[in-house]
């Protein structure tokens, strides 16, 4: 039998540590105060992170042809 979903990715979190100039750091707490503001649900920073480099990464067109053209590279043996 045949499922028209498709078995799902691994979705075990990975965690990276990565530390930001204090300018950024206080960027992104005004971040979450304004996204606190605008939808009434406080969140930390580091909860908001993921999602906005998720955003980022797709909505940059440039990346996102270079890696289906490393990805396409990878797969012939290039």
């Amino acid at each position: 039998m045949a499922l028209r979903l498709e078995r799902l990715p691994d979705r075990t979190p990975v965690r990276i540590t990565v530390s930001v100039d204090p300018g950024l750091a206080a960027a992104l707490g005004d971040y979450a105060e304004i996204y606190q503001q605008t939808y009434g649900a406080e969140e930390k920073p580091e909860a908001l992170i993921p999602a906005m480099l998720e955003n980022f990464l797709g909505n940059d067109a440039g990346f996102k042809r270079a890696r289906r053209a490393l990805h396409t590279q990878a797969s012939n043996g290039d």
